[in-house]
């Protein structure tokens, strides 16, 4: 009988006990969330970290009383109780800064010292970036001109990047670093928020888009061993995190209205909150002007929306979009004699650009566990771009002749997939990334001759087919192309102090080039002869494997050195197969460039010091550059872009920062003075050639010197910084030419620039933003093109002023 009364409370316990349940929490210091941060439960295998909002989940927890411990570098180590009886259980845990360890390195005190500039943590979301080299840009504590993107203040502390300057709105971002070229960070791996924004992620990997540095938080730079996660480049990964509304407040409101030199003017606004389960944040920009030369009007707008929603601690989605469309009046190159007389002449005045980008993607993560945590990726990308020009060399007049167009429509989508699995070897936790990627892209490039509009129209953008020779000069492709991916990296805890990261990719690239052009040769009248046109189709389908591996040492919680090793690999791009350009000609038996590259450094972040000190090789094969050509026929001079030779680039980076007035009256003073010196210097030459006026050649685009230093001030409501950047000599192709009559060759000479951004915060509804761009009004120009938006020498704008008034609600 006594068995029989005792069975429901034996059922009862069976049932609690097999009920499982949840332990979430979010981890802050003071307001401000803690990314990173280790979490265990004592006793057992439990072990998670913190993502970049401060949140943690375990799941599948029987109720008990659990005893958690939490630590993160620069904070003293808490251990709180958490009881879990018949629900799930949120905690808060508040972190206290240990005043014993002002070396720490943690975004915390490196915001609130207003660096700046941080680095990536080991793990981030589902990303291993233990054993790299990285760099974190973090916008809100810049004290720059965000109303025109001015890369040369938003990538100060970025060590040995090359900046072209196209404009002087920032509506294209063109960066380059380690000998390799900035055009349109075609270089880069490029993102946001994760996933691809770029033209053609492997065909045409160059960024038409640039999100506006008013709606990004943060820009993350990787570069080391990058191609294992992020795939077929030598330069690296860049990804733009866009903002998210405020998690603490239903709606937030921030509107900028910016005013400038040469009529530029800038407004946007953006709104942002969270109701409930549902976060969103939308974001709106106009920026309109004339540009500092004539012809060089520009109107641009740009919109991004983003909700997140979150089922449960565990579960979230996102869904993304991004439009952006603008139209430049481009006033051309000029020639070096033109430019010596006077930079802000134009010669061309019916050059236009046109771009019209549609980004859209979703994004689900899901902590299936607390060691196991998915993300995956699904993103597309609807987009044109239009060019319309004169391409004839810039030292002739332009004769009123039809201009060269270019349309360009690209149909991409993807997928790419993560799961990261935290796991015991032995008493030290390890982690595994694993990781898929889809991508199926698809353009359609056309190439001919638009109308003969007269000086200052703007043009329909039209092909002209009025006559049989502008028929004739015309060329139509489709570019589709498939590319696969698995990779995988490990982080293996030998010690508490020594890790050691292997990886490996393993990629199928299918691409396929199918179209028609017209073969057509003139006699001396200018009338066609014996037209052609030809049918062309390719495919090249390849397949490889790519491995690397990087070790990290923690000679104190504060002090680390890092090394890297990974091979890399680069296909030819859309340009590389067809292009119609007076300037350049393309080698038709172009193949893919193949390579490695390594990195060592130390480094060093805290409140009031900090640096990175690395030293670098790139090794390329059958880099793909530019040789100075003369036709025999003609003699006529232009650019021949080949697989010229092999490249080594060596290099070092250094980056230091100080703020001596906290090291000279205490980190808890209000007032911050804060130094900084950011220095490259980089060799790259051509070896290995068969042409022996290759051989022992610096390689364009690569100054040998990259130099930036500045100082910021910080008290109460004011700040104030202070650059000066200076970038040494280089070429524009691999002869090493300097000097050519058409301009699209020769030395670009060294140049140095300052500028100054003053703030005042009037109190926490409004702020006033003034700067100067090129504040000694230097004369200058970074890069000579072969096409838009020269040909010919591209000069720089002069001094400019801005004034922003920001308003929050």
């Amino acid at each position: 009988m006594k068995t029989v009364m005792m069975l429901p409370f034996l059922l009862a316990v069976f049932i609690c006990q097999a009920q499982r349940f949840q332990l979430s929490g979010i981890v802050l210091s003071g307001h401000q969330p803690v990314p990173g941060a280790t979490i265990s439960i004592q006793n057992t295998n439990h072990t998670t970290v913190t993502d970049e909002n401060g949140d943690f989940a375990f799941a599948d927890l029987l109720p008990a009383e659990y005893k958690i411990q939490i630590s993160s570098i620069g904070f003293f180590t808490v251990v709180q109780k958490a009881v879990i009886t018949n629900d799930n259980l949120h905690i808060r845990v508040q972190l206290s800064i240990d005043s014993k360890n002002l070396d720490s390195v943690t975004i915390q005190l490196l915001a609130k010292m207003h660096s700046g500039v941080t680095r990536l943590h080991d793990v981030e979301g589902t990303s291993i970036y233990a054993g790299k080299k990285t760099e974190v840009v973090v916008l809100n504590d810049l004290i720059g001109n965000k109303s025109t993107n001015n890369p040369r203040q938003v990538y100060a502390k970025v060590a040995g990047l090359n900046i072209w300057e196209n404009d002087g709105a920032g509506i294209q971002l063109a960066i380059g670093g380690r000998g390799l070229s900035p055009n349109r960070v075609s270089n880069f791996n490029t993102r946001q928020n994760g996933y691809d924004i770029s033209a053609d992620a492997l065909g045409y990997p160059e960024s038409y888009y640039t999100p506006p540095t008013e709606a990004v938080e943060r820009i993350e730079i990787v570069r080391g061993a990058a191609s294992l996660q992020y795939g077929t480049q030598f330069g690296g990964m860049i990804n733009f995190k866009m903002n998210s509304g405020p998690a603490d407040d239903p709606l937030a409101v921030t509107a900028r209205v910016t005013g400038g030199s040469w009529k530029f003017f800038n407004a946007s606004v953006s709104a942002g909150g969270t109701d409930g389960k549902l976060n969103y944040y939308v974001f709106g920009q106009h920026k309109s002007g004339d540009g500092w030369r004539p012809n060089a009007e520009f109107n641009s707008n740009t919109a991004y929306v983003a909700t997140t929603y979150h089922f449960n601690p565990r579960l979230s989605v996102s869904i993304q979009y991004t439009h952006m469309d603008y139209l430049e009046h481009q006033p051309g190159g000029l020639t070096d004699a033109d430019f010596a007389e006077d930079p802000q002449q134009s010669v061309r005045a019916r050059n236009w650009f046109k771009v019209n980008w549609n980004l859209g993607a979703v994004l689900l993560d899901y902590k299936i566990s607390s060691q196991l945590t998915f993300n995956t990726r699904f993103f597309g990308l609807q987009a044109s771009r239009e060019a319309l020009g004169i391409l004839t060399y810039i030292n002739r007049a332009d004769d009123g002749s039809d201009r060269n167009l270019y349309i360009d429509r690209y149909h991409n989508w993807g997928n790419e997939s993560r799961l990261l699995f935290n796991y015991k070897l032995g008493d030290l936790g390890s982690t595994l990334l694993t990781g898929f990627r889809y991508y199926n892209g698809h353009t359609n490039r056309q190439q001919g001759y638009g109308n003969n509009s007269s000086a200052g129209t703007k043009g329909d953008f039209q092909f002209n087919t009025t006559s049989i020779a502008d028929s004739l000069r015309y060329s139509d492709y489709i570019f589709p192309e498939n590319n696969e991916a698995l990779f995988a990296e490990n982080i293996f805890r030998i010690t508490p102090k020594l890790s050691v990261i292997p990886g490996v990719r393993y990629e199928r690239i299918s691409t396929k080039a199918q179209g028609n052009y017209t073969n057509v040769v003139f006699d001396l009248a200018g009338n066609p002869i014996s037209p052609e046109k030809i049918i062309d189709n390719k495919s090249n389908t390849r397949q490889f494997l790519l491995g690397g591996i990087g070790v990290t040492y923690n000679f104190t919680q504060a002090l680390q050195v890092y090394a890297n090793f990974s091979q890399n690999y680069k296909a030819i791009n859309f340009n590389d197969l067809r292009t119609l350009n007076p300037n350049l000609k393309v080698d038709s038996n172009l193949q893919d460039e193949k390579g490695y590259s390594a990195d060592i450094g130390i480094r060093k972040s805290t409140g009031i010091f900090n640096f990175d000190l690395s030293l670098f090789m790139i090794h390329y094969d059958n880099k793909i550059g530019s040789i100075l050509t003369t036709d025999p026929v003609n003699f006529i001079i232009y650019n021949y872009r080949t697989n010229v030779a092999a490249t080594r680039n060596y290099g070092l980076e250094s980056y230091v920062e100080l703020d001596v007035w906290k090291l000279m009256k205490g980190t808890q003073s209000p007032t911050s003075v804060a130094i900084f010196s950011n220095f490259s210097l980089l060799s790259a030459k051509y070896v290995n050639s068969k042409d022996a006026s290759i051989e022992g050649r610096r390689v364009e685009f690569v100054p040998n010197i990259v130099f930036k230093t500045g100082i910021s001030f910080r008290r109460k409501k004011w700040g104030a910084s202070y650059q000066y950047a200076y970038t040494g000599e280089q070429f524009s192709d691999a002869t090493n030419a300097t000097f050519t009559a058409n301009a699209i060759d020769g030395i670009v000479p060294s140049y140095s620039v300052m500028d100054f951004t003053l703030q005042y915060q009037l109190n926490k509804y409004v702020g006033f933003y003034g700067s100067v761009n090129n504040l000694a009004d230097a004369k200058y120009f970074t890069r000579r093109a072969d096409s838009y938006p020269g040909p010919g020498i591209v000069p720089s704008d002069a001094r400019g002023y801005y004034l922003t008034v920001q308003i929050n609600l």
